[in-house]
């Protein structure tokens, strides 16, 4: 009676044995999503949906849609097999061992119906040294990182696929401690509401073998110093080696030609029609975490997405200390309108909120700012709106919004309290080497973005609460902090089917949030006086005219090579970061005006060069 159960289940979501679908997603740091991007511009294909990451199937159908477009005769030879080269690796494999590709595929039916069952192995690994020389300071600094992975994935049927992504490994990555910061600002009288208390917060500089905002954390929780093993060695960064490991996985479903795509997994994930990597609201650079999630495409104009998952803590202070202010969930709607390859417009609304049967913000259709309203104002809302227009051929520009809070009024653009971050760039292909693009964009992080201030909560019992708009101390929004921007030009291209290089330079200036010019709201665990927010001076904001700040000139160059006759990949980047401050000759944040600033060079704010070098190599390469 049991086996007929299962099989009754599992038919279910069968339509007959055609292929196996593979409805599993595609990890965003494929290339394969620059070159459908770049297929996007050129109009090759028609607009993809803005929920990343994709899975096999849809990005099986994209490939061949180009292959077999009108436009294909556009495709250079190179283009082309590099598509064949991806086509071949994400479409049905061969039963049983491939030593080559390190993978074993077996396949099986279920039940009267013969419901089939397929079942993928895999084993990859990839390693890297990094490192460093700052002259100035007389410092050599080395990093590391060293990952195998061990995969399993299948389907159930045409419809339901199942996946195990594991990762285990060791890891190095320095940094520099800079000095104690305030969570709110210096002066900040915490006896008027106990509710809002000042707490002090240990800096540390970005990761010195790494470029400024580059380095993304890999492992879940907690890190295992090697010279400290044991359940006391929990470490929340690998300043020795240590050890870690990251566990995600997913139930997928697709149905309707993958026009409804539900997914329940813990995995990186970008919402957005921008290139991937920009996205103000939802990044792929923020940490992963079990959610639900569906997405409905029932027009090729019109789309509507929903998110609901647990957020996870950041190990500061030991596992049950950090966790206790930490226990949050996040909730994201995603309306997406387009007018054929031309217009494209995201309409966003999220919520992070204290873990509690919420079922406002876990309804998947109703809008997470009003169910704030209707449930009374304790939780941290977002929303945001991207605009894009292209032609296809010959490029695209986009605008990106997010506000976190805000008050209109006349002097909104000189308030704290104007918590919002902007973007806007532009891309153009280029015709004379496969799968090229060039790209400039501006990005503005406001201080403040992304934080909250610490609140009790009718359901905390007593503990206040850290809503900000982070998962486990990344923030869930772009990658810089928060009073920064950044000027981005990038060059990428893909000479040969099996190399890729790219090019870039960045400026990016951010508030110091250490030191005796610190700006407040310049770090992600700042919180914003509620007090008089629209008149007290010490809340005006004058980016880079209202304490020190840091300049970082930033060239780097990098590239990926795939061996043709091994299942090796090498990559490598090196580069230059040339940093510096300026400040003003007041006290930070003080006067509520603006004041001329000049550079400087101190021992607490220090001029640098780094010398940034970055080689590794991955074995059967995904």
């Amino acid at each position: 009676m049991k086996k007929r159960l299962v099989a009754v289940f599992l038919a279910v979501f069968a339509c007959g044995f055609l292929f196996a679908q593979n409805h599993v997603s595609v990890n965003l740091n494929n290339q394969v999503y620059y070159i459908l991007e770049q297929a996007e511009i050129r109009g090759l294909i028609a607009p993809l949906s803005g929920v990343r990451p994709y899975t096999q199937n849809v990005i099986i159908a994209a490939i061949n849609e180009i292959l077999n477009s009108a436009n294909a005769h556009r495709l250079r030879p190179t283009e082309r097999h590099i598509l064949q080269d991806y086509l071949a690796r994400f479409s049905r494999r061969q039963p049983g061992l491939n030593r080559r590709a390190g993978t074993f595929f077996g396949e099986n039916t279920v039940g009267a119906r013969e419901v089939p069952l397929t079942f993928n192995f895999d084993m990859s690994m990839d390693s890297e040294l990094s490192s460093s020389f700052i002259p100035a300071f007389g410092e050599t600094h080395v990093g590391t990182e060293i990952w195998v992975h061990a995969n399993v994935f299948g389907d159930v049927g045409n419809n339901v696929s199942y996946g195990f992504f594991n990762q285990f490994g060791l890891a190095r990555a320095p940094r520099r401690f800079l000095g104690m910061a305030y969570s709110y600002h210096k002066d900040f009288d915490d006896d008027r509401n106990p509710d809002f208390q000042n707490r002090m917060i240990r800096v540390y500089s970005e990761p010195l073998t790494h470029f400024p905002f580059t380095y993304r954390k890999r492992w879940d929780s907690s890190v295992f110093p090697l010279d400290n093993i044991g359940a006391s060695g929990y470490s929340w960064w690998p300043d020795s080696v240590s050890g870690g490991y990251s566990l995600h996985a997913e139930l997928t479903s697709a149905f309707l030609g993958n026009r409804l795509i539900m997914r329940l997994g813990r995995m990186p994930r970008e919402w957005g029609s921008m290139p991937l990597g920009s996205s103000l609201i939802f990044n792929s650079a923020a940490r992963p975490f079990l959610a639900a999630e569906a997405e409905f495409r029932p027009f090729s104009w019109f789309s509507f997405s929903s998110l609901s998952g647990i957020l996870e803590y950041e190990n500061r202070e030991g596992i049950r200390n950090s966790a206790l202010v930490s226990q949050n969930a996040f909730s994201i709607l995603m309306l997406q309108l387009r007018f054929r390859n031309i217009l494209f417009l995201d309409l966003f609304d999220g919520a992070v909120w204290p873990k509690r049967l919420e079922f406002g913000y876990l309804f998947p259709i109703t809008s997470n700012f009003f169910t704030q309203n209707n449930i009374g104002y304790f939780d941290n809302m977002g929303i945001g709106i991207n605009l894009k227009a292209q032609y296809p051929g010959l490029g695209n520009v986009w605008a990106s919004v997010f506000v976190d809070e805000m008050s209109v009024q006349g002097n909104m653009h000189e308030l704290d309290r104007t918590m919002i971050a902007l973007q806007a760039g532009f891309t153009i292909p280029l015709p004379f080497l496969a799968f090229s693009s060039f790209s400039a964009s501006y990005t503005k992080v406001n201080p403040y973005c992304y934080t909250h201030t610490r609140n009790s909560n009718p359901w905390s019992g007593g503990l206040r609460m850290d809503t900000s708009w982070q998962n486990n101390g990344v923030s869930l929004g772009h990658y810089l902090p928060p009073n920064s921007d950044q000027f981005l030009f990038r060059f990428r291209t893909m000479p040969a089917r099996n190399l890729v290089i790219g090019l870039q330079y960045q400026l990016i200036r951010r508030g110091a949030d250490f030191g005796s010019s610190a700006v407040d709201g310049s770090n992600l665990q700042s919180e914003l006086d509620p007090h008089d927010r629209n008149n007290m001076p010490v809340l005006k904001r004058f980016f880079l005219q209202d304490g020190a700040y840091q300049w970082m000139h930033i060239t780097r160059v990098n590239a990926e090579w795939n061996l043709t006759r091994l299942p090796i990949a090498l990559f490598g980047e090196a580069g230059v970061n040339f940093s510096y401050f300026t400040n003003i000759d007041h006290p930070a944040n003080v006067t509520g005006k603006a004041h001329p600033y000049r550079r400087i060079n101190t021992s607490e704010y220090p001029q640098s060069a780094s010398f940034i070098i970055r080689l590794g190599v991955r074995v059967f390469p995904r």
